[in-house]
Order: C-alpha cells, then structure tokens, then sequence
C-alpha cells in the first residue's frame, strides 16, 4: 500500500544519497515529503537548536515533481521535529534517513546526524531507519536505497516492533559483489590520534579532529552473540541491519553496579 514516508538527512538537501532515496521511494508510489538540513550537519548528534530561530523554505525545484521538499536551517533531530509539529497536514507512516555518505557503525551511532534524525522518529512512536553506505568516496547510492525500501515494506506488513530503530550500513559496492542481508550487533569503536594539531598563518594552534578507528571486530556490546558485528559484516561486503532502541539503561548485573 502507498505509504506517507518522511525523509531526512545530514548531509544537507542537495545531497546525492538523499535525493536517490527519495527517488525510489516516490517511484514505488509512496507519498514522500523531504524536510533535511540547508546545509551539511553531519556529527551533529541529536543536538537540538534552542538559542536560534529555525526557518524552514519551500526546495521542491531540487527533487522530481511531486516530492514535497523543505531546507530548514536547524540540525536533524530539528527536521524531524519541525516536519512532524509544523510542516506536515498528516502524520506519516514510515521515517527514513540517509541515504548518509559514510558509515554509521558501531558505537559512532551517539554523533551521527542520521541516526539522530531517525531517532527522533523513533521516539516520536513512528518506524524509523537510519541508511548509511560504508564509505565517504563511494557514489552509487541506487542499490542501497532499493534495498533500505525493501526492508521497510516487509517490516511494516510484518508489524513493526514499537521503539524499534533499524539502522542500515550498506558495503561500497555493486550488488553482485554482495552477500545476503544479515542482522548484527553493535560494535565498539575507538579511535586512535583522534586530533591533529597544526599552525595557522598568524601561529596559533588549531586542532582538526581526525582519528582513525581501531577495527576490533570481536568487541560488541549487547545482542545475540551469534551475530556478527556490522563492521564485520561490512569487512564481508554484507549489509549490515542493526535493530536500536532509545532505551540505554544498563543491562548488565546490578551487582556489578558501584557502591554510592
């Protein structure tokens, strides 16, 4: 059945992935309305922008006719929640974001942008799924964005679980080089170098944030543990599927707790 789908990004309005994602879902005859950044805020989090006016503007010129399109000046998070309260006349059923130009592996879900748009639809009680392919160079986005609305077809007609976020990497390459669509788990990632320190023209110090992750692909929080790790499936070129919660209380043993 057509679906009203919402769509969002961080990495701004007139990005490639977004603009593929919302092709597919339009050409599958859903209703599809883009409300996203006016620019890229990508590692934004979920921050929400509370000193400044949002605007928002009318972009549809940038999509195929039909697509509802809006810029808005906030972060994701704010793009999800000025389109839910203000923009859209009807609560849609299904909220996407990405497609993202990069990973979102692993425990750097808490800075991406993406899955903070998603999270917000999440925790506003709506299906949500962040999509992300596994590299900053790679451009071809159509094969993700036909299997990110495969997924959310048959989840929504098998009955979407409440307060779950679905959280997609999608490896660096064709299909034919795939393998099959797993389920994972988290990973831990850290980083190594995190900064890079360097002089500017007057010589000063400035920092550029710019750590490699260390890739341990065994380390993995909670979740089956007969799943692989979404890093390690991406390692496979295998898309990775993670099933989020906003729930982070601590699952571990109460008595592993510290004295207060």
């Amino acid at each position: 059945m057509p679906m009203r789908i919402l769509i969002s990004n961080d990495d701004g309005v007139s990005a490639l992935g977004l603009r593929t994602l919302a092709a597919e879902a339009f050409n599958r005859g859903h209703q599809v309305t883009v409300v996203c950044p006016d620019q890229e805020r990508s590692a934004t989090g979920h921050g929400l922008t509370l000193q400044n006016p949002i605007r928002a503007e009318r972009a549809d010129e940038l999509f195929p006719k039909g697509i509802v399109t809006w810029s808005c000046s906030g972060t994701p998070a704010d793009c999800i929640k000025l389109a839910l309260f203000e923009l859209l006349d009807e609560r849609p059923h299904l909220v996407l974001s990405g497609i993202n130009h990069g990973p979102n592996l692993g425990t750097d879900i808490f800075c991406s942008g993406t899955v903070a748009a998603a999270m917000e639809g999440t925790l506003e009680g709506l299906p949500s799924m962040a999509v992300s392919i596994a590299s900053y160079q790679w451009q071809v986005f159509q094969p993700a964005a036909a299997i990110a609305l495969d997924i959310a077809e048959n989840s929504l007609a098998k009955n979407w679980p409440e307060n779950l976020l679905l959280n997609l990497n999608i490896p660096p390459c064709l299909p034919e080089k795939m393998t099959a669509l797993r389920w994972s788990r988290l990973s831990i990632r850290r980083y190594d170098e995190q900064f890079s320190k360097r002089l500017d023209p007057r010589g000063s110090n400035y920092f550029w944030l710019a750590g490699e992750a260390v890739k341990d692909l065994e380390s993995a929080g909670e979740g089956p543990r007969e799943w692989p790790t979404d890093v390690a499936l991406i390692e496979a070129n295998t898309p990775a599927l993670t099933p989020i919660q906003p729930d982070l209380f601590w699952r571990g043993a109460i008595s592993d707790l510290p004295e207060i």
